[in-house]
């Protein structure tokens, strides 16, 4: 469990790192998703970094593309390139773009046009399901993200086509860039619809390992499609940026960064 924690911690430090070096990108939503990356990576999805392209792998899609910078780390440090590379994070030649493209090893779908990765994973989630394949396929969805109502058809053809083999992860932060997502345009009761489109569910809190482990063996047991609702921090881990809408979207400047990485160690 501790190495996990101390996984979560590296993976923030990477995100603060990258998007300082950047000068661009989106540290609130990439460190809330931190401790769920930890626990994906490093214990739960069948993967092979060694073989990007093993053909019984589970599949990740993080469909709020914008938090790229916690799919990278999560992939460099479980071994699919050198977290030397981290740095050069939206640089001209550099193959980790602001958004995730399918020609960094690792990357199954590229993202970053919200309200489109839910469709793919069913669509994914389908074909091994018709396969008879033992391969799950997760989901990370942000809140906001589920105002788009393209979500909302793909919550109910994977009710309909029972993929039990489909997970999403709802990363329930409240913020979006306008502000608090309860505000803008709510969602809620977002348990409520989850289960009227006939699909399992788990709330939790999305920075406590334990829980996070048990709502994936949760999905792992489900004769449904199966919802991971997390409820987490935005830009946990630095205190300046918790809970604060514009850090969704903003770069770090040298005191940001030396604060922020003081309170990582």
């Amino acid at each position: 469990m501790n190495d996990l924690k101390q996984i979560a911690k590296t993976i923030r430090r990477d995100i603060i790192e990258m998007i300082y070096a950047a000068g661009s990108g989106h540290p609130g939503g990439s460190l809330s998703l931190a401790d769920i990356f930890a626990v994906l990576y490093f214990g739960q999805m069948r993967h092979d970094p060694k073989d990007p392209a093993m053909p019984d792998r589970d599949r990740l899609i993080l469909s709020k593309g914008h938090a790229a910078p916690v799919l990278y780390s999560a992939l460099a440090r479980s071994g699919y390139f050198d977290p030397e590379y981290l740095k050069t994070l939206r640089k001209t030649d550099s193959f980790l773009e602001g958004h995730p493209a399918m020609k960094t090893h690792g990357v199954e779908v590229g993202t970053g046009s919200l309200g489109q990765g839910l469709s793919v994973g069913c669509g994914l989630a389908l074909s091994f399901k018709k396969r008879k394949t033992l391969q799950k396929v997760f989901v990370i969805l942000g809140d906001g993200e589920l105002q788009e109502g393209q979500n909302w058809e793909a919550f109910m053809f994977a009710g309909h086509n029972r993929l039990n083999n489909l997970i999403a992860v709802i990363d329930l932060n409240d913020l979006q860039i306008d502000g608090k997502v309860t505000e803008v345009n709510s969602i809620e009761p977002v348990a409520d619809k989850i289960r009227a489109f006939n699909w399992n569910f788990m709330v939790i809190d999305g920075h406590d390992i334990p829980q996070i482990k048990t709502a994936f063996e949760k999905a792992a047991a489900s004769d449904k499609p199966f919802a991971v609702i997390a409820k987490t921090v935005k830009g946990k881990g630095v205190s300046f940026m918790e809970n604060r809408a514009e850090w969704h979207g903003k770069a770090l400047n040298k005191e940001d960064y030396e604060k922020a990485m003081a309170e990582l160690l």
